[in-house]
Parts: structure tokens; C-alpha cells; sequence
């Protein structure tokens, strides 16, 4: 029986780590090992990378939202996001000082639905939409909602990293974008970084003040700010990576296209692509019925998954204070209870992509 992981980034780590190594041992030998030349050398070629004038690098993808929404003053201010991601993006809109106003998302693309934002505008004053699994928002209809009604937007790209939106990339259409540097991700570290990009120089300044316990210069400090800061190793690691970002995720989309070849006609939904724009596939997930019992029937068969997101975030119990109920979002809830993620890695064999895809349609002819 084959092994097949959900992620293995163990082989990334074996073609890169004698460049990784060096970059780390030149670090030792400085001993600067918190921000430094290698973190501003880093910020200046992913702020290159993905268009924008300026990157500040912190320590998650979660203080990458926490310092732009506090550096966009969103305290007592209403902010607009989808209910289907990881919790950090609803969670820093709290620690903010924000009020959160979920909105469902489109059943086609998994990103939240212009739609809904909408008739919601006189009441709000922020937008997060989130480019969730590699994929950009509708952000023309997003744009054109937030300039028409004064409204800051920021991108929680902690899943996008590389990808397009008609030919820009994501994160450089709002007032900022906040990217997760978690291992998992298309551009991984080695722990904890994040970073966020914006194109306004104040802004800027403002965040990196705020990582830094509100402080430019040592022990004068003009805000209250947070322990937000990116270590120099982990700069030194996504330097390395970022030069094999795009390899990687045209990679991505080659094993995606196949798995869509492969799975064409049976009872799981693939994934879609919006037209003009880049998916970068950071995750593959399918919609299908009996996803609990195909998830385990793939385990068997030593085939690794993973379930992106099973409870909506307006169904958890630390956001019941907002008096959601099921059914108030419904693709959202459509999709926790059907998505399933399936391997994908720059890395992973076209027959193991084969395997999985047989082992699926095992699984349904035995269904029936």
C-alpha cells in the first residue's frame, strides 16, 4: 500500500538546505538574529515580488492582520469578512477592537460574495476578503464597493502567495495584504513569520513601529505596539524559497489540472479557476458527498487528507455572542461539511496523484 501525505515538505528541505545552512551560519557568526539586514533585504525582494512599494515582516500571518488593522484604526469599526477560514482572520478583528460582520461566499470559488457585501455597506467600514486555498476574490467588485463607499480593504493572502488576480498580484489591490509564512504554506519558513505589503509609505512606518512595541528608535516609543518582530533565520529561509515560488506554483497547478483530469465525471466537485486569474493551490479541495466516510476510506489506503474547514466560523462557540444560527450562511456551511482537501505538493508524483484519484472512484463504485 503506497503512503501518501497530505504535505511532505521534507524533499524542499533536501534541495535547499545547504543554501539555507550557509545563509544561517553567516547569521551565527554576526549574531544578529532579530530583524537586521537579512529581514529588510527579505522585505524589500517580497514587496519586488509581488508589486508592492513595502513589506513589513512580523512574526505570524495572525500579527500580519493584527498590526494592519490596528495601523488602519479599525477600533469600534465594522468589518466585513467570510465565515469559511481559520479563525485568525475573525479572531484579530476582536483584538482590534473591530465588531465582525460575517458575509457568505460564492459557491463557485469559496471567497466571499460581493453580493453580500453589498447591502451591508452603510453599516460598515472594512473588508477582509480572505483568498482562501490559493485563489483570489472577486476583487474588481470588491474594489469598485470600497472606492464608491469609502471603505479600507485588507487581503488576507495567507494562502495566496504568487497568485493573480487579471494579472496583478494578490495583496496589491487594498490598503494592504497580510501573507502566513507557516511551514505549510506555498512560501513556508522554518516556524512562525508572516509579513504584510502596502503601497503607502506612512502605513508602512506605522506597522513596523507597531511590531516593535511602538517603537522606530530603541526605548522611545510614539504607540503601543506588540512583540510582533520576524527573526532574521526565518528572512534568511524565505529568501531562499522565494526564487522557487513561482516553479513551485506552476507545479501546483500542473498536479491540480491533472487531478481535475482524473476526477472529471465522478461524484466530486473540483475545484474552479476564476477567469483571467491564477490559482496557485494551496490547497486541492473537492466538494462530495459521504466526505467523512471517503476521507477514511483514503486513510486506509494510506492516502493523507485533510478537512479545510469543518465548522464555519459563525457556528463556533467563541463567536455565539454574535447570535448566528445554521443556515444563516449557507455555501459556507455547504462547503464545511463537504470540502475535502487531497495531497498536493510542488513535489508529488503524477502516480501518486493517480492512485488517489482510483482510490476515489473505488470508493464510489463500491458506494453504489
Amino acid at each position: 500500500m503506497k503512503k501518501i501525505p497530505i504535505l511532505d515538505l521534507y524533499p524542499q528541505h533536501k534541495k535547499l538546505k545547504r543554501d539555507i545552512f550557509k545563509r544561517w551560519k553567516k547569521l551565527c557568526n554576526s549574531s544578529s538574529f532579530v530583524l537586521g539586514r537579512e529581514v529588510a533585504e527579505f522585505e524589500e525582494e517580497f514587496a519586488a515580488y509581488c508589486g508592492a512599494k513595502y513589506a513589513v515582516g512580523v512574526s505570524s500571518g495572525t500579527s500580519a492582520l493584527h498590526i494592519a488593522l490596528e495601523a488602519l484604526h479599525c477600533k469600534n469599526k465594522t468589518v466585513m469578512t467570510s465565515p469559511f477560514t481559520f479563525i485568525a482572520t475573525a479572531e484579530t478583528i476582536l483584538h482590534s477592537g473591530g465588531k465582525i460582520n460575517f458575509k457568505d461566499i460564492e459557491k463557485d470559488y469559496y471567497t466571499i460574495n460581493p453580493d453580500q457585501i453589498a447591502p451591508s455597506v452603510s453599516s460598515s467600514d472594512v473588508i477582509i476578503p480572505v483568498h482562501i486555498y490559493g485563489q483570489g476574490a472577486d476583487m474588481d467588485s470588491i474594489m469598485k464597493i470600497a472606492s464608491e463607499n469609502n471603505l479600507k480593504v485588507i487581503e488576507d493572502c495567507a494562502q495566496a502567495h504568487g497568485a493573480e488576480y487579471k494579472g496583478k498580484k494578490a495583496g496589491t489591490f487594498g490598503d494592504a495584504g497580510c501573507f502566513s509564512f507557516y511551514p505549510a504554506k506555498n512560501l513556508g519558513a522554518y516556524g512562525e513569520a508572516g509579513c504584510v505589503i502596502c503601497s503607502d509609505r506612512e502605513l508602512a512606518e506605522l506597522m513596523k513601529r507597531l511590531r516593535a512595541h511602538g517603537s522606530k528608535d530603541k526605548y522611545y516609543h510614539t504607540e503601543v505596539g506588540y512583540n510582533y518582530r520576524i527573526d532574521a533565520l526565518q528572512a534568511a529561509v524565505l529568501r531562499v524559497k522565494l526564487k522557487y515560488l513561482d516553479e513551485w506554483n506552476l507545479a501546483r497547478a500542473e498536479h491540480a489540472r491533472i487531478y481535475n483530469k482524473l476526477l472529471a465525471g465522478t461524484q466530486v466537485t473540483t475545484p474552479k479557476t476564476r477567469e483571467g486569474c491564477s490559482h496557485v493551490f494551496h490547497q486541492y479541495s473537492v466538494v462530495t458527498p459521504r466526505r467523512d466516510a471517503l476521507a477514511d476510506y483514503l486513510n486506509q489506503n494510506g492516502i493523507g487528507t485533510a478537512v479545510h474547514y469543518p465548522i464555519p466560523l459563525h457556528l463556533q462557540p467563541v463567536f455565539s455572542f454574535l447570535g448566528h444560527k445554521k443556515g444563516d450562511f449557507p455555501i459556507s456551511e455547504e462547503l464545511s461539511s463537504g470540502c475535502l482537501s487531497l495531497p498536493v505538493y510542488p513535489e508529488i508524483k503524477n502516480s501518486h496523484i493517480e492512485y488517489v484519484c482510483g482510490k476515489i472512484i473505488e470508493f464510489y463504485e463500491k458506494e453504489n
